[in-house]
């Protein structure tokens, strides 16, 4: 009896003098046969609103503008009521952290639920199948028309298929860069010939992107590009939650009758319908055992229990289970592994909170100018400044601008400084002082801003003022 999920040796087999290993195969394309069944379901669903958040999403406005727009041109990134700027980049840093032991959590939980459910490879892979399916028609449908000479049938058939991928992907590539370039005035730029150079070649790009990926690549992607097929391995332990075939349950494999006492006969409940391959997007079989290839789909779990409902048996021959359920252990869905994540997840979700909730919704910035000092008409000794202040809200502020850290020292110029919602604002300002009065040669001044709405909230700006030598 098997202790452990079954592993195939998979390693190509030697050249005929036994002195090497053909490491290449050419590629044998996967043809998928439709199924129904609940992972299926939930997996449209998922998908769904994936589609309905991609596609819809930048279609909505907020505060006069795109409520999603990353604009490049001006370093501004809008989410919603929330204005992103260069300097506020680690919050996306920490932001990407969050879904990266969100990921990790997950994998080790449940294993490659992402890759099976909400993955944009699998989830725009699935919708070109069902474009081959509606087009060429079901599996068998489509590996006759495949072997058969050109014809006008085959054609016409061709021809719908690549067009319906071309439009779903020139849709793809249309609404990326809709999150970057506003997408109502890209839309009609586009069609009219007036957008830029860059649009029609981004849009173009991953319009074929899209349609390579999906289309000719599929599995490709999944198998040789992705790099967590690889590192999964390192996350999973015997109490993840695979997508696993029962051998105990199983085996021996092999066709019966339906109302056969196949138990008699020492056969398991595997009929060796082989529908678990025929269904499976990556083309393995999970009878083999745990794969890099398997995407966790759970295509097979629908496909074998409908046989087995129409067998008369059991659902659950392969199902999301563990290795220790499998070898008839206790499995521990709480383990210090998980608990790790869970602690590490909540606590960047923390932090990142923190820092968005205290960031300061104002930048200031303020520079010395190039000439050391000048003396004005009363006499007194002037330093020249640039101020910049960046208005990082979604509604118009005035700020009130004061200096101090001297004594004697006098501003000059306008006190409030009005900055629109966005808006960045840059003045010169000018600090006077008596030359008697200056300590030294070189001192420190301190610049404040304050909201004349809010006069608790302010920031401070640190700055050099520059004196002649005193004898």
């Amino acid at each position: 009896m098997s202790k452990q999920i079954p592993v195939h040796d998979v390693t190509p087999p030697a050249s005929k003098d036994n002195s090497s290993v053909d490491l290449y195969a050419s590629r044998e394309k996967i043809y998928t046969r439709a199924f129904t069944g609940v992972f299926r379901n939930l997996r449209m669903v998922g998908g769904a609103v994936l589609f309905l958040l991609y596609f819809g999403t930048v279609w909505l406005n907020w505060g006069g503008h795109q409520a999603v727009w990353w604009n490049l041109p001006e370093r501004k990134f809008y989410i919603f009521g929330t204005t992103i700027w260069p300097q506020d980049f680690i919050l996306l840093s920490g932001l990407l952290i969050v879904a990266a032991f969100g990921l990790f959590f997950i994998t080790v939980y449940a294993g490659r639920v992402w890759c099976g459910y909400t993955c944009p490879q699998s989830v725009w892979t699935w919708i070109f199948m069902w474009c081959e399916k509606v087009t060429e028609g079901d599996r068998n449908q489509r590996m006759k028309l495949d072997k058969a000479p050109m014809s006008a049938n085959k054609l016409l058939r061709k021809l719908a298929k690549h067009s319906l991928w071309l439009s779903i992907g020139f849709v793809t590539g249309m609404t990326f860069v809709g999150y970057f370039s506003p997408i109502r005035e890209l839309v009609i730029e586009f069609f009219t010939g007036q957008a830029d150079g860059w649009a029609y070649f981004w849009v173009g790009f991953f319009t074929l992107a899209t349609y390579g990926n999906a289309g000719w690549l599929r599995e490709q992607v999944c198998i040789y590009m992705c790099p967590y097929a690889r590192f999964q391995s390192v996350m999973f332990d015997k109490d993840t939650l695979i997508v696993s075939y029962d051998p105990r349950r199983g085996e021996t494999r092999g066709p019966r009758k339906k109302d056969l006492d196949y138990k008699a006969k020492g056969l398991g409940d595997c009929i060796d319908c082989t529908m678990c391959v025929q269904v499976c997007p990556t083309g393995i079989d999970i009878r083999d055992g745990l794969q890099i290839e398997c995407i966790g789909c759970a295509a097979c779990i629908d496909a074998c229990d409908t046989i087995m409902d129409k067998m008369n048996y059991p659902k659950g021959l392969i199902s999301y289970t563990t290795e220790h359920n499998l070898s008839g252990q206790k499995t521990h869905m709480v383990r210090p592994r998980l608990i790790g994540y869970a602690v590490v997840l909540l606590a960047m979700i923390g932090l990142l909170a923190t820092a968005f909730v205290l960031r300061p919704l104002v930048g200031f910035d303020v520079s010395k100018d190039r000439v050391l000092y000048r003396e004005n008409a009363q006499g007194r000794i002037e330093n020249v400044y640039s101020l910049k202040v960046m208005n990082k809200d979604q509604r118009d502020h005035v700020y009130v601008l004061e200096a101090g850290g001297l004594p004697d020292l006098k501003l000059e110029g306008a006190r409030e400084i009005r900055v629109a919602a966005g808006d960045i604002v840059s003045l010169p300002v000018q600090l006077s002082m008596a030359p008697e009065q200056l300590p030294s040669t070189t001192n420190e001044v301190i610049f404040t801003l304050k909201d004349a709405d809010d006069s608790a909230s302010q920031v401070e700006a640190k700055s050099r003022f520059i004196g002649p030598q005193i004898r």
